[in-house]
């Protein structure tokens, strides 16, 4: 979620690509077809499954409720709209066809929103953002828990709470962890003037800064573009589409900026007082985040999970890219936070609802535990007999115990793909099977796929035998290769996207069913065109981020081909903060370290470090500026254009579905 945020690419989808398709006769307005009697018979039949979960989760979900507000639609600074939660409002009553029952159950809890008490002290705003806003009364004011993602969300959650609850001020911060959800909103609620001139306290995990702002700033594009397409961006808000992620409803698209931390918890226990209330801090880095924490409220008997545990089951591995995690730390932690905090009467976190009493909580904590350690534990007993990556994740089943329980259902990670996330990363990408160790690309392998089962026609035959037997995973097996050697094909994309409804119709993920609905809309309507990159939002963020991990990103985009041979040096001197960096290319790879200038550069470029910053966010033009009073350049200016004219810029709306 945090490179979509950070990037903010703004994507329109394209209505006039040759390869665009005519409306078939059951689609909706974007395109989407009906479902069909299979989708309709495999929906109905967990019904079965969706009455054995806990029916005091609606219960729970609404108690404390002490406002709602019923309008509750965010606008950013050029007054769009970025968060709204009315859009979900159709989401009421038993599912459709076009909806697997237990992810639609889900969304009706996720849509419960408003101000809630959870104890007496603490609260919770919840449903004005993907994750949740906890305000805890201390002796002089409000220590918020997690400021939301966006500055606009943040304001007006907050405005909520001190209408409901009185004008307090903000005593404390903290941020459980280092994904942009629970921290990017923190300048719409404080300013970092007032934080100083109060000595308000910002509590977070070992390696908070570090994780925050470098989170996908190297893979940044690409991640930016996979978030988009698993998270429905572009999808209507109806039961053919985005309908919610599980987690929580939708990402905000708004004005992002971070504070520093001036207290870190590097160790477990941790004990502090914050504004006379006792904490009791645990660090959990390298579990749902790099970089996190959960506590304990002795005095309420509260247990804040942050996002170690949810109610859902999380990802070992997340769908738009990042490095896997480890199931079996993930659920030694939960086991940890069982034995420090086993007393707590009261469970609260960063996302979803609370639960109360001590045994609710515990049987809560344990069966997170153990969906993680399960899915570890037999992963490992499958591989150690030889499964692969995709046989393990047909095999894998969570016993009753567990798949009964609404929150180690698989409505944001799946058991499937967390499967394969576990294999991975114990053993990497290769099964061992020597055909899967040098295989052909794409399009080649399709192109030959094609040719052997007689040519696109047959293919399609084929295919449309399989769509019309309800066999949907076969169906997108051969079409994706029809696709692939033939991208213009109006047929094969239309028989593909019609089979990816489905797919995302029967998905109980929400991640797994936008990513098929945002596969079926590109296949109809011709891909993304993306029409801005727009950084401004992240501009307080990108403040923060060192300059090492902007350089770093830099040299991702250096085309090594074109800088074979190519040897240049390039002061970097940042004037108002003393700090000179040198980049230079040797043997086509792009170098940097923070040093004094070097004498032998080619070039030398003084700038403010606040208008470098303005450059990477496309507020200035670095040629518009060379003549300009702005900066100045020492050395030559041709070598100086040769070294940016080597740097690609990134596609931002590089295929998915097709090549």
């Amino acid at each position: 979620m945090t490179t979509m945020l950070v990037t903010s690419l703004l994507f329109i989808i394209s209505g006039c690509d040759p390869k665009a398709l005519p409306p078939e006769a059951d689609a909706n307005a974007s395109g989407h077809t009906s479902p069909s009697t299979f989708t309709a018979e495999a929906n109905q039949a967990i019904l079965a499954d969706v009455a054995s979960f806990d029916p005091t989760d609606f219960e729970q979900a609404r108690k404390g409720l002490i406002a709602s507000d019923p309008q509750l639609q965010v606008k950013g600074p050029l007054g769009h709209i970025i968060f709204d939660q009315t859009a979900f409002n159709f989401i009421k009553g038993d599912a459709p066809a076009s909806v697997n029952p237990s992810l639609w159950r889900q969304e009706k809890l996720n849509n419960i929103h408003g101000l809630f008490k959870v104890s007496e002290g603490i609260y919770q705003l919840r449903g004005h953002d993907l994750s949740n806003m906890t305000l805890i009364e201390g002796d002089t004011g409000w220590i918020i828990v997690d400021p939301l993602s966006s500055e606009e969300t943040a304001q007006r959650a907050l405005a909520l709470a001190r209408k409901e609850l009185g004008d307090k001020a903000i005593s404390g911060i903290i941020f459980t962890h280092s994904h942009v959800d629970h921290f990017g909103g923190v300048l719409g609620i404080i300013s970092a003037e007032q934080v100083a001139a109060n000595a308000i306290p910002i509590i977070a995990p070992q390696g908070f800064m570090a994780e925050a702002t470098s989170e996908n700033v190297i893979a940044g594009v690409t991640m930016g573009r996979r978030t988009g397409f698993a998270y429905g961006k572009w999808l209507a808000r109806d039961e053919r589409g985005h309908i919610g992620l599980g987690l929580g409803k939708t990402t905000p698209m708004g004005s992002m900026g971070i504070l520093p931390p001036t207290i870190i918890i590097d160790r477990t226990p941790q004990a502090m007082q914050i504004d006379g209330v006792d904490f009791i801090f645990q660090n959990v880095p390298g579990s749902e985040a790099p970089a996190e924490l959960t506590f304990y409220l002795p005095k309420h008997k509260a247990f804040c999970g942050a996002e170690l545990v949810s109610r859902n089951m999380h990802n070992i591995y997340t769908l738009r890219g990042a490095k896997v995690r480890d199931a079996l730390a993930w659920s030694n932690y939960i086991h940890q936070a069982l034995e420090l905090f086993g007393d707590a009467d009261i469970y609260f976190a960063s996302h979803h609802w609370p639960i109360w009493g001590n045994e609710a909580v515990t049987t809560f904590l344990k069966q997170q535990r153990d969906t993680y350690k399960y899915i570890h534990d037999q992963t490992l007993r499958l591989a150690s007999q030889g499964a692969t990556p995709g046989e393990i994740a047909e095999q894998i089943k969570l016993p009753q115990s567990l798949s009964s329980v609404s929150s180690s259902r698989g409505y944001y990670g799946t058991l499937r793909h967390n499967a394969r996330a576990v294999y991975q990363h114990y053993f990497g990408w290769f099964d061992a099977n020597p055909a899967h160790l040098n295989p052909l690309p794409p399009v080649a392998a399709s192109t030959r796929y094609v040719s052997a089962m007689g040519g696109i026609e047959q293919v399609i035959t084929l295919a449309q035998q399989a769509y019309d037997e309800g066999d949907y995973r076969w169906t997108a097996e051969l079409l994706n290769h029809a696709v692939f050697a033939e991208p213009d094909h109006k047929p094969a994309r239309a028989l593909l996207a019609r089979c990816y409804d489905q797919m995302g119709y029967q998905a109980e993920s929400g991640p797994w069913r936008d990513i098929y609905l945002s596969a079926a809309l590109e296949l109809r309507q011709g891909g993304t065109s993306e029409t801005n990159l727009n950084l401004s939002n992240a501009k307080h963020l990108l403040q923060q981020t060192p300059f090492e991990n902007l350089f770093d990103a830099l040299a991702t985009r250096l085309n090594g081909p074109k800088a074979d041979g190519v040897n240049l040096t390039l002061n970097i001197n940042f004037t108002d903060i003393d700090s000179n960096y040198v980049l230079w290319i040797e043997n086509a790879v792009l170098h940097h370290k923070k040093a004094a200038p070097d004498p032998e550069a080619n070039t030398t470029l003084k700038i403010d470090s606040t208008l470098y910053t303005s450059i990477i966010l496309g507020e200035a033009d670095i040629k518009q500026l060379l003549n300009s009073d702005k900066l100045s350049l020492e050395g030559s200016t041709l070598d100086l254009i040769k070294f940016f004219s080597l740097l690609e810029s990134p596609n931002m709306a590089f295929n998915i579905i097709e090549p």
